[in-house]
């Protein structure tokens, strides 16, 4: 299962500003004790009158629906709506989907093709498991092949989420947004 993450978006009542961000914050404090929560923060609006930004991620839809369903939520929803009459909008992602919205993507309302996505992975993955193969399995001539596979992929996957596909998320933006 992958991790999802949630985006709210919700204007405060003009003058209840100060206490709409204080009570999202305890909010957040409340979910950081629900299970599968991973992270969270709350962005405040750049100007006056604009919309909060509240940003969850937990380990799982299962998780992020026990928060929302639970009595913990409802409370905080419930004293929320004491210092803002807007309804909140809720995004819902796939983490891993969200890193093709770091360069700039539009999600929605139209996410890149798929097809785009992967052969963007692709582009990292190809290079990147080439240079391991070749350079570390000449070193691992001995090891049954299982236990070869598996470190390389210990190294792979580090070095393409970490170092290679922020980078070609970037370089390959223009490619991903047609």
């Amino acid at each position: 299962m992958s991790q999802v993450t949630r985006i709210v978006h919700r204007r405060a009542n003009a003058g209840c500003e100060t206490q709409y961000e204080e009570l999202a914050r305890g909010m957040l404090e409340a979910s950081s004790k629900a299970k599968g929560y991973r992270f969270s923060t709350l962005i405040p609006p750049r100007v006056e009158g604009e919309e909060f930004h509240i940003v969850q991620v937990f380990a799982t839809q299962a998780d992020l629906d026990e928060w929302r369903q639970s009595d913990v939520s409802h409370e905080w929803h419930e004293r929320l709506k004491q210092v803002s009459d807007h309804p909140p909008e809720y995004r819902i992602y796939n983490t891993e989907d969200l890193w093709f919205s770091a360069t700039g993507l539009a999600l929605p309302p139209k996410p890149p093709a798929r097809w785009r996505m992967a052969f963007v992975i692709w582009m990292g993955i190809f290079p990147t498991a080439s240079f391991y193969v070749y350079f570390l399995f000449p070193w691992l001539v001995d090891i049954p092949f299982l236990l070869k596979m598996f470190i390389a992929t210990v190294l792979i996957v580090p070095t393409m989420y970490f170092g290679v596909l922020p980078h070609l998320l970037r370089w390959m933006g223009w490619f991903l947004k047609r």
